[in-house]
Order: structure tokens, then C-alpha cells, then sequence
């Protein structure tokens, strides 16, 4: 087997035998990335020397009995990270030139593990979008399709996991962004609980709502990504000072006994695609067959929750990106005839269109005598969702539904009608209305030959059941060691 085809969990335990080298793993996914990247455009900056040298000094840890637990396993990040002294784009042209002075927390851990970080992926602008087509540089491909979209925002993660352009990647999740892109390219997909994961050098969309998680190839490689990220951070005041489990125990948790809810407004949703719907009753049937029990719960304000978020969301995004002004970093318009024209100036310039458009919408939910009405409102529906899902997880362990209404559609296909492209997050936003954790594990493939995922969401800081739910179903549907022919 080439090296870059390895999970992390066979690496990690070829390099600690000593059958395995980093540089020979990093090289590896370096000419991987030379190969494939050109069709997919996963990166947006690829660091070959500084990852070698990194990959030398694992393997010196390594020859010593020393490392951490990736130590020498090349992975890479979403650029809505910060990484000390690298470019951090988030995807805009006003952040181009943005090099931060620091690392984020979940970028400073996987140091102190040993991962060698080989580049930063692609995504939608500041996070906003499901597709990826939103990046100011460039789409990603769905390697599955070169003629589709990844997903987004993380689009470019999910990609290169997908393409074996790095063993797993790191993204965040604001209203679907790790989950959809992992169902649309096969790959498993986490997101945690509210306040598991420290966000401190995360670039803020919506401060309520964005989660930082993994994307890898196995349900394993998830929990021992989780092992790493997860923990309380002092820096991040949303940070819960719980203790963090050992991820990978539950990985051996029998799923008999384990109740699974279905919640029919998910499953009788208009839009929910034929294929879509075979694929995740295979995967229910599945997991009853395994010996979970199956049963009906209700969230009956999901119809609700795609208009609920979106004004959530915006309302964050405008008081977030107000600090995007050409003042004190960032993109600055050169020619301006006076302090108004170089304040708008710079954000007309530096913005895309659909953050203009969200900024926009945001600002008006906030402004005096529509506060109530709009903001207001959905903060209200907010807590009704998330009373949902309460009275459900009095009936059940874990829910399953759909990840996404449909598979990957076309480049293009959704780009002139916003709403449309809003309403592929319908199966997705209420996990992070609600602070939940939830996951995707590939269940199947459409008759054209697209990846499906199942989602799979538990209570608070339940991420175990989760996991052991999907590691079940993956050992199971065996989906997951199907390649895309790039």
C-alpha cells in the first residue's frame, strides 16, 4: 500500500515500530498533493520544506522513544485557523496577506502531538457557505466528481481527506460545515459539543454556533483527532472545564442495547432525495440489525430552524467582521478621497458577494426597531429547538437521520438562488442551534456514484455514543475503504 493511503491510526503505528519514516509518510502525501491537487484544488497554501523538516525532527523523536501520539503524521487545516508566522486567509482577499502572530489552540496541540502540518485547505469565505465556490481563490472539486462540490465550508479538508492529499484535517462547523462536506466526499466528519473544543485563534463567523472538529478517514482516526482537540482552553472563555474520556475506548462499546431515535420530520422532509432516503434506511436497518432499538421521536420545530439560523448567524457575522475595517490589518483600499470612502471601500473590495449579503442581512436584524422581530424572534425558536431535542433524548441515546436533502450537486447549480443553497443545511443546523455534537460516517453511494452520509447526534458532551454508533455502521457497510479514481 502507498503510504498516503493510510489512515492515521496504521501510521501512527508504523512509525512508532519503526517500519515507517515521517519523511517517507510526509513525502508521500507531498507527491500525492503534486498528482492530484491541480484537479481538485483542496490547498491554499502547501508548506513542502517546512513540512519535511518538521517530518525529520519526528523521526528523530521517534528513533529516540519519544513523540506525541501523531508524532510524524502529516495532516492539514482549515485556513480559518491561525497558524504563527503562516498565512491565515479564511478564504477572503482582505485577510491576503494576513500572517498571524500566534497559533490557535487546536493548531498549538497538534503541534505538541507531533502531527506535521502540511498545508491549509480551501473554503467558502469566512466560513459562509456550502459549497466552497464561495472561496475568493478558487473552487474546490469533489474528488468523487470533479465536475461537483465538495460541501462546504470545509470543502477543501473533506477534499483532500477524501483524495489522500493528508491522513485527516481539521475544520469547524457553524451550521453544517465539517458534516456536509464529509458526507458529500465519503470521509467521517465530527463536530463536538459546544464548548469542547477550544475556538481561541478560530477567525469568528458566529461566535454561538462555530465548533472546531476533525475530518478523517475512519471513525477511529476521529477519536483519536478528538483525543488531541478536545479540552478545556483558558483562552477561550466558551470553553467547559470538563474532563475529557479517552475517545477511543468507546470504539469498543457494543451498540446492542443502545436506543436510536428517528425523527420523521427529517425523514418526511420535501427535497429529501430518493437516493438520499434508500442509503440511510440501509444504514438504519443496519444498525437494528446489530441489535440498536429503533424508535420514532419528533423535532417539531425543524421547519423552522434553516430562517432561525440564518438570522442568527448573520446577526453574529455583521458584529464579527465589523472589525474588518483597513485600519488595524487586513485588505486597505489604496486610493481612497477620505476616511468614509476608505472604510467603504476596503469591505466593498475585501468582501465577496455573499458575505456582503450576510453582513448585510445581519445588520438589519440588529438594527433599532427590528431587533425584536427578527433576532428576537429566532432566538426564541432557538430555544424551542433546543427543547426538542431534549424531550427526544429522553427516548433515545443517539438520533439518526440524513446529513444532506441530497448528494454533491453541480458546480454552479445553486449559485444564483441563495435560499436553495441555505436549505442544504436544513438536516445540519439544528445540531449547532442546540450546542450538540454530531457526526457523518458514509452509509452508501447514489446510483450515480456519489458518496451518502448518515448523521448521528447525542445529548451534550455525548460524543462516545456518537462514536460508537458510527464506528459500528462503518465496520458494518465497509463503504469507507471505497477510493475516488483521480
Amino acid at each position: 500500500m502507498e503510504p498516503f493511503r493510510l489512515t492515521i491510526s496504521q501510521a501512527a503505528r508504523l512509525l512508532a515500530e519503526g517500519k515507517l519514516t515521517s519523511c517517507e509518510l510526509t513525502g508521500s502525501i507531498l507527491s500525492r498533493i503534486d498528482d492530484v491537487e491541480p484537479k481538485v484544488d483542496a490547498f491554499l497554501s502547501i508548506f513542502r520544506d517546512r513540512a519535511m523538516q518538521e517530518a525529520e525532527l519526528c523521526d528523530q523523536a521517534l528513533k529516540s522513544g519519544g513523540g506525541g501520539p501523531l508524532c510524524g503524521v502529516p495532516i492539514s487545516v482549515k485556513d480559518v485557523l491561525c497558524t504563527k508566522g503562516l498565512r491565515t486567509t479564511c478564504g477572503s482577499k482582505i485577510l491576503e496577506n494576513f500572517i498571524p502572530p500566534y497559533d490557535a489552540t487546536v493548531v498549538q496541540k497538534l503541534r505538541d502531538a507531533g502531527a506535521v502540518i502540511v498545508g491549509k485547505n480551501n473554503m467558502d469565505e469566512f466560513a459562509m457557505g456550502s459549497s466552497t465556490e464561495n472561496s475568493a481563490y478558487k473552487p474546490t472539486k469533489n474528488p468523487w466528481d470533479l465536475s461537483r462540490i465538495p460541501g462546504g465550508s470545509s470543502g477543501g479538508s473533506a477534499a483532500a481527506v477524501a483524495a489522500d492529499m493528508g491522513l485527516g484535517s481539521v475544520g469547524s462547523d457553524t451550521g453544517g460545515s465539517i458534516r456536509q462536506p464529509a458526507s458529500h466526499c465519503g470521509v467521517v466528519g465530527l463536530k463536538p459539543s459546544y464548548g469542547r473544543v477550544s475556538r481561541y485563534g478560530l477567525v469568528a463567523y458566529a461566535s454561538s454556533l462555530d465548533q472546531v472538529g476533525p475530518l478523517t478517514k475512519t471513525v477511529e482516526d476521529a477519536a483519536l483527532l478528538m483525543n488531541v482537540l478536545a479540552g478545556h482552553d483558558h483562552k477561550d472563555s466558551t470553553s467547559m472545564p470538563k474532563p475529557v474520556p479517552d475517545y477511543t475506548e468507546a470504539l469498543g462499546r457494543d451498540v446492542k442495547g443502545l436506543v436510536l431515535g428517528l425523527p420523521g420530520e427529517y425523514f418526511n422532509s420535501e427535497g429529501l432525495e430518493p437516493d438520499v432516503s434508500r442509503c440511510v434506511y440501509k444504514a438504519v436497518k443496519t444498525l437494528e440489525g446489530l441489535g440498536a432499538e429503533v424508535v420514532s421521536v419528533s423535532l417539531p420545530h425543524t421547519e423552522y430552524a434553516v430562517a432561525a439560523y440564518y438570522l442568527i448567524a448573520t446577526a453574529e457575522a455583521s458584529s464579527n467582521l465589523a472589525r474588518y475595517d483597513g485600519v488595524k490589518y487586513g485588505f486597505r483600499d489604496p486610493d481612497p478621497s477620505n476616511l468614509l470612502e476608505m472604510y467603504t471601500n476596503t469591505r466593498s473590495k475585501g468582501f465577496g458577494p455573499e458575505v456582503r449579503r450576510r453582513i448585510i442581512l445581519g445588520t438589519y436584524a440588529l438594527s433599532s426597531g427590528y431587533y425584536d422581530a427578527y433576532y428576537g424572534k429566532a432566538s426564541a425558536v432557538r430555544t424551542l429547538i433546543m427543547r426538542d431535542f431534549a424531550r427526544a433524548f429522553a427516548a433515545c441515546d443517539a438520533i439518526v437521520a440524513p446529513v444532506c436533502p441530497t448528494p454533491a450537486f453541480l458546480m454552479g447549480e445553486k449559485c444564483s438562488d441563495p435560499l436553495t443553497m441555505y436549505l442544504s443545511d436544513i438536516f445540519t443546523v439544528p445540531a449547532n442551534l442546540a450546542g450538540l455534537p454530531g457526526i457523518s460516517v458514509p452509509c452508501g453511494f447514489s446510483e450515480g456514484g456519489l458518496p451518502i452520509g448518515l448523521q448521528i447526534m447525542a445529548d451534550q458532551f455525548a460524543e462516545e455514543t456518537i462514536l460508537t454508533v458510527a464506528q459500528h455502521l462503518e465496520k458494518a457497510l465497509n463503504v469507507y475503504q471505497q477510493k475516488p479514481a483521480l
